[in-house]
């Protein structure tokens, strides 16, 4: 009766709640840490824009820096496999179309894998 007692109390159960939730998130870290950072390039309607180069911007002390650069393929597709931050912000380029807004990322750790759904999209030409 006394350790059923001991096993049901808020001393027992609470630690080990917390100790739970805190073995499925590192196991979800573990798994999800490669560094990945993928998405889209886009016009104003919509379309794919190949041959994009897209920037990666990684948090510095007071300012954002340059750390890596994609090039977005037939389907507007870009991808960086060696993002390290927590912390980043994307914006695309080419020629004849300017430059996208820049895209504030924040990730729940760093090198957690995304899959940056709203894509990258060029205004509308002048």
């Amino acid at each position: 009766m006394r350790i059923r007692f001991w096993a049901t109390s808020r001393w027992v159960i609470v630690p080990g709640g917390m100790l739970i939730v805190t073995l499925i998130w590192l196991a979800y870290v573990a798994r999800h840490n490669h560094g990945i950072v993928e998405g889209r390039v886009v016009d104003a309607a919509g379309n794919s824009v190949s041959g994009a180069s897209v920037l990666l911007f990684e948090r510095g002390f007071v300012t954002h820096q340059e750390r890596g650069r994609a090039t977005s393929d037939a389907q507007g597709v870009f991808r960086f496999s060696d993002n390290r931050s927590h912390s980043i912000q994307l914006e695309a380029e080419a020629p004849g179309r300017g430059r996208t807004d820049r895209r504030i990322v924040r990730l729940w750790f760093a090198a957690q894998d995304v899959q940056i759904a709203e894509p990258l999209r060029f205004a509308a030409a002048k």
